[in-house]
């Protein structure tokens, strides 16, 4: 069972046909559906394990969510998808606004709330897991970020393969890059996922990270992928209409591992399953795998 820990939110998706016009009316199409990069990690992977194995629960998510309305309507998504909420109940449930311009830029509002404040993990998140999976998201406020380096260290102790997420370029240099890059030295993942954006700004091409497996994502370009310092490329089959990249980087994270995560799967092949996850998503309205 692939195990997520980070953000539950809510995300509120506004596709804008025009340039947005400024104090006035923009007309445009809204969605509200569940978000975070974490818990999309996880309803993607549990879908994948639901079609595979028809397992009730084929996923974990670490979380904390506001003890209110909206919070109840967020973890009950995640049970419907197969999800184990694991899951702190506290505080105001946070939204992200996703932006999408005309050109399919996306612009992210963000007020996490309650999902930074997690203080501590259940005690018995790790039954059953075969991967924990990180988004750097979580490394960069605490309390949250004290609380997931606490299950990485964990999962070492166990022997649980770990996966960290750079997630932004924009909070990388804000956390300071090269506080990023040491403190992903010190939890030593086996797997590291970044974009194009995230690696120039990590400098890995002049400094690479020594880490067992490194999967730098470029869209619709090849993917890159690094095990034990050997370079391969592999080509990202042709998406045809495309309504929405929000979340398909967190669908490649969920395809990847959770083949990964069956005894270790051959990396290529891993990639290649990210890549099938992450055009189902690029189909569909926000981070869904529900094309319409």
């Amino acid at each position: 069972m692939l195990c997520v820990i980070g953000d539950l939110v809510e995300d509120i998706v506004v596709w804008l046909p025009t340039a947005l016009s400024y104090g006035t009316d923009t007309p445009s199409r809204i969605v509200r559906t569940r978000g975070g990069s974490a818990s999309n990690v996880a309803v993607f992977a549990a879908t994948v394990a639901k079609q595979k194995s028809r397992t009730d629960m084929g996923a974990r998510l670490i979380a904390q969510v506001g003890d209110d309305r909206l919070g109840d309507q967020l973890v009950s998504t995640l049970h419907d998808a197969g999800v184990d909420p694991c899951v702190v109940r506290s505080g105001r449930t946070g939204s992200i606004v996703v932006i999408v311009s005309p050109d399919g830029e996306r612009t992210m509002i963000t007020d996490r709330a309650a999902a930074t404040e997690l203080r501590r993990a259940p005690e018995n998140w790790h039954e059953n897991v075969s991967v924990l999976h990180v988004p750097a998201y979580s490394l960069f406020l605490k309390p949250l970020s004290d609380t997931a380096q606490q299950c990485i260290q964990q999962a070492h102790a166990k022997n649980i393969p770990v996966s960290i997420d750079a997630s932004s370029a924009s909070l990388i240099k804000t956390f300071g890059v090269d506080k990023f890059r040491d403190l992903v030295h010190q939890l030593q993942p086996k797997i590291f996922f970044c974009n194009t954006d995230e690696a120039e700004v990590m400098n890995l091409t002049a400094h690479p990270l020594d880490l067992d497996i490194v999967v730098i994502k470029a869209g619709a370009r090849p993917t890159t992928l690094i095990e034990n310092k050997v370079v391969k490329t592999v080509e990202v089959e042709p998406v045809g209409e495309i309504i929405d990249s929000t979340g398909a980087g967190d669908a490649f994270a969920a395809g990847f591992l959770t083949k990964f995560g069956e005894n270790n799967a051959d990396t290529y092949i891993c990639v290649l399953d990210g890549h099938q996850l992450a055009a189902r998503v690029l189909r569909s309205p926000g981070a869904t795998m529900d094309a319409r």
